[in-house]
C-alpha cells in the first residue's frame, strides 16, 4: 500500500457531506417504490394482492413494533417461514429498525435451529405456523429462548401457535408513519445467513448494507431486467436472502408472486395466471419443469426467464428446458458472496451455434458479476492464476464489495477464508481461453482413482445424457486396488427401465473408461431445501457398500 499518496486540489475542501454522500442500503429501494409506484402490485399471495404503498407501510409498522420491543442496532431477529409476504416484509422491516435479519433454513432439524438461534443471539423469532413444531423443539432445548411471534398464514390452521402474539397483531402495535433511520455506516450488518453445516456446526455469514445494495442492482443488470418484472418465488427467501432478489424487486418496482408449495403444477399455474416473467431455482426446479406431465402444464405465450445455480446444470438439461420456451441464465456463487457472483454472460454470436454447443457454453460458470471486483482460478496456496487452457485446475477465488464481512464469532475461519486478499471458495475449476471459468468439482468431491483426478461433474454430465436418467450424482467409493472409484446414484424417469450395466456401458461411449462409474445405485437423491444434492450423505452410503474389489 502506498502511504505517501499525493494530495491535490481535488481533495482540498471537497469532502463527503450530507448533500453528496449517503451510506448505501437497499432500504431506499422500498421507499422509492412506494413513492413512485404506490398503486402497483408489490406482492401476490393467493387471493391477496398488496401495493407498494401498503408494503412500505407494513414494513414501517414492523420496524416500529420491533423498536417498541426494545430492539435496535445490532440485535438479531430470527425468522422461519416459507416464501410468504411476512418473509418478504422482514427483509425491509427488520433492518429498518437497525436489526439484523437471520432467515433460517426451513428444513433444518431442531438441534441445528437451536444452535443458530443461540449462536446468533436472536432477540426475537418470527415463526410461520407450518414450522411451529420444529421451532418449539428447538426453543425447548435453549436456556434463554427468544420470544416468538406467530405468522398465521392462510391454510396453516392445522399447525399450532407457539408465540406470544400473532404477526398481524404485532404489526398493529407499530406506526405506519414510523420514521426509520438509514444505517450510519453502510458496513453495518443487514443479514446473518448460516452455511449448510454438513461438516460440523454451521458458520454464520454476515452481510452488510453495502453488499446487499450492490448485489441487488447487480442482479438487475446481469439479468437485463426491465422495470416491473413479475417474479415467482421458487427460490427460498432464506437462501442468501433469496439471492438478494427481495431488494432487487423493490428497486425495479416489480411484483413478487409468493409460492408456498414448489412443484410443477403450481409453477405452471402461476406463470399462466400472473404472466410470470422471471424465476430462480436450482437444477432440481429445472427438472420439475422439464419432466412435468401434460396434465401439470398450463399454456403460456410469453418468454419466461430462469436464473439457475447450485450444482452446475448439465448441458443436456439446459438444452431441454430452452426447447420448452424458457430462457436460462446460468450463475454461480456461494453464501459468502451474497448468492450469485458470476454469470455465463451470453454473446449474441453464440445464438447461431447448434443447440448442444450453445448448451455446453451456457453450462459454464462464466465471468464475474459487474459488481464483483475480482474473480480468478488459482493455485490454492501460492494464489498464482492458472493458465487459460481449459485444463489446468485451481481453486476459485473472489474479491470485492459483495464478499461477506466474515463469519460471526469465528475470527479463525474468517481469516482463513479471506487470506491473501481473496475469498477462498473451495470450488475447483478451470479457465477457458475466452476467460470464462468452468467448475470441475468441490475440492472435497474430487475423486482420485489410481492417482488420476476424476471430476464428478464431468461424469454426471455424461449420465444426464442417458434418456432414462432424471437425476444423477457421483461420489467416491473406496476401492481395494485404485483407492477410490466413481459411484453413481441415479434416479430414473417415471416408467423408465435400465440396468446398471447399461448405464456403465453408456458412459463408456462418452468418457475415458477410468472415469466411468464402477457402481450404479438406483435411488432418490437426498437434497437440501435449496435443491443441492447432499453428497456427504451419498458418500456415507457409498462407504457403506464396502470396497470394490
Amino acid at each position: 500500500m502506498n502511504n505517501h499518496v499525493k494530495t491535490s486540489a481535488y481533495d482540498s475542501g471537497l469532502g463527503a457531506v450530507a448533500a453528496n454522500y449517503a451510506p448505501l442500503t437497499p432500504l431506499g429501494f422500498l421507499e422509492r417504490a412506494a413513492q413512485v409506484f404506490p398503486d402497483r402490485i408489490s406482492l401476490i399471495h393467493g387471493e391477496r394482492q398488496d401495493s407498494w404503498k401498503r408494503t412500505f407501510e407494513r414494513c414501517k409498522r414492523l420496524a416500529s413494533a420491533l423498536q417498541g420491543r426494545g430492539l435496535g442496532p445490532g440485535d438479531t431477529v430470527g425468522l422461519i417461514a416459507a416464501n410468504i409476504p411476512a418473509h418478504y416484509e422482514a427483509h425491509f422491516g427488520v433492518p429498518m429498525a437497525g436489526c439484523v435479519l437471520n432467515s433460517i433454513n426451513t428444513r433444518l432439524d431442531a438441534q441445528t435451529v437451536a444452535f443458530i438461534l443461540e449462536h446468533g443471539e436472536a432477540k426475537l423469532l418470527l415463526v410461520d405456523r407450518a414450522f411451529a413444531q420444529v421451532a418449539a423443539l428447538a426453543l425447548a432445548t435453549m436456556s434463554h429462548p427468544p420470544p416468538v411471534i406467530d405468522i398465521d398464514d392462510d391454510g396453516q390452521a392445522d399447525h399450532p401457535r407457539i408465540g406470544q402474539i400473532e404477526y398481524e397483531d404485532f404489526l398493529k402495535q407499530g406506526d405506519a408513519d414510523f420514521s426509520f433511520a438509514w444505517p450510519d455506516d453502510e458496513w453495518r450488518a443487514i443479514a446473518l445467513n448460516y452455511t449448510s453445516g454438513t461438516t460440523g456446526n454451521p458458520k454464520g455469514v454476515v452481510y452488510h448494507h453495502r453488499g446487499a445494495y450492490l448485489n441487488a442492482l447487480g442482479n438487475a443488470v446481469t439479468w437485463s431486467m426491465a422495470a416491473h418484472p413479475v417474479y415467482l418465488w421458487t427460490l427460498p427467501m432464506f437462501h442468501c436472502n433469496g439471492w438478494c432478489f427481495p431488494w432487487t424487486l423493490a428497486a425495479l418496482g416489480g411484483t413478487s408472486v409468493c409460492l408456498r408449495r414448489i412443484d410443477a403444477p403450481h409453477i405452471f399455474s402461476a406463470i399462466a395466471e400472473h404472466k410470470v416473467s422471471h424465476f430462480c431455482g436450482a437444477p432440481v426446479v429445472l427438472g420439475m419443469v422439464i419432466n412435468a406431465s401434460d396434465a401439470e402444464r398450463k399454456p403460456f405465450a410469453h418468454k419466461v426467464k430462469i436464473m439457475t445455480a447450485a450444482a452446475p446444470p448439465p448441458a443436456v438439461v439446459l438444452e431441454r428446458i430452452e426447447a420448452q420456451g424458457f430462457e436460462v441464465t446460468h450463475v454461480y456463487g456461494l453464501t459468502e458472496v451474497y448468492g450469485p457472483a458470476t454469470v455465463c454472460a451470453w454473446h449474441p454470436e453464440w445464438d447461431g451455434l447448434e443447440a448442444g454447443e450453445r448448451a455446453r457454453l451456457k453450462a459454464r460458470q462464466g465471468v464475474r458479476y459487474v459488481v464483483e471486483e475480482g474473480l480468478m482460478v488459482a493455485h490454492p496456496e501460492t494464489l498464482k492464476p492458472v493458465p487459460h487452457d481449459g485444463q489446468t485446475m485451481g481453486e476459485v477465488f473472489f474479491r470485492g464489495n459483495v464478499v461477506m464481512k466474515g463469519y460471526l464469532k469465528n475470527p479463525k475461519a474468517t481469516e482463513e477464508a479471506l487470506a491473501g486478499g481473496w475469498f477462498h471458495s473451495g470450488d475447483l475449476g478451470v479457465v477457458h481461453a475466452d476467460g470464462y471459468i468452468e467448475l470441475k468439482d468441490r475440492s472435497k468431491d474430487i475423486i482420485i482413482s489410481g492417482g488420476e483426478n476424476i471430476s464428478t461433474i464431468e461424469v454426471e454430465a455424461a449420465l444426464y445424457q442417458h434418456p432414462a436418467v432424471a437425476e444423477a450424482a457421483v461420489v467416491a467409493r473406496p476401492d481395494e486396488k485404485w483407492g477410490e472409484t466413481p459411484c453413481a446414484f441415479v434416479t430414473l424417469k417415471p416408467d423408465a427401465q435400465v440396468s446398471a450395466d447399461e448405464i456403465i456401458a453408456f458412459c463408456r461411449t462418452r468418457l475415458a473408461h477410468f472415469k466411468c462409474p464402477k457402481t450404479v445405485v438406483f435411488s432418490d437423491l437426498p437434497k437440501t431445501s435449496t435443491g443441492k444434492i447432499q453428497k456427504f450423505a451419498l458418500r456415507d452410503r457409498a462407504k457403506g457398500l464396502g470396497e470394490t474389489k
